[in-house]
């Protein structure tokens, strides 16, 4: 009985993915931004249609916009919106939560 050898393998450096074009703090304010689009999609469907169901959707989606615009503690202030632009967003919150009571007041 013959033993063959097995063929030698050598190991490879896995790729390292680059961190210079997305960092995890750009994309944490991007996330945010992103469900600040969305809340202001829904309170353009809710506008328009005004059933219950979609003032319930955009009441939420106000909820957790507001949320993610809470005063951070270190370490997560770099996943953050700047105080100014988190000001400035949380006062859109208090608007749109005046509109959802306009909106429920009327809702069909």
């Amino acid at each position: 009985m013959q033993i063959t050898a097995s063929p030698v393998k050598t190991k490879r450096r896995p790729k390292t993915v680059s961190t210079k074009a997305y960092t995890q703090p750009a994309f944490a304010t991007a996330e945010i931004y992103a469900y600040i689009a969305i809340r202001d999609e829904l309170l353009a469907e809710a506008e328009e249609l005004k059933t219950r169901a979609k003032i319930d959707g955009l009441m939420v989606a106000n909820d957790f916009v507001s949320g993610c615009l809470k005063p951070v503690h270190p370490p997560y202030q770099a996943q953050s919106l700047s105080e100014m632009e988190a000001a400035r967003e949380r006062k859109r919150c208090d608007s749109v939560r005046d509109r959802i009571e306009q909106l429920r007041a009327n809702a069909i």
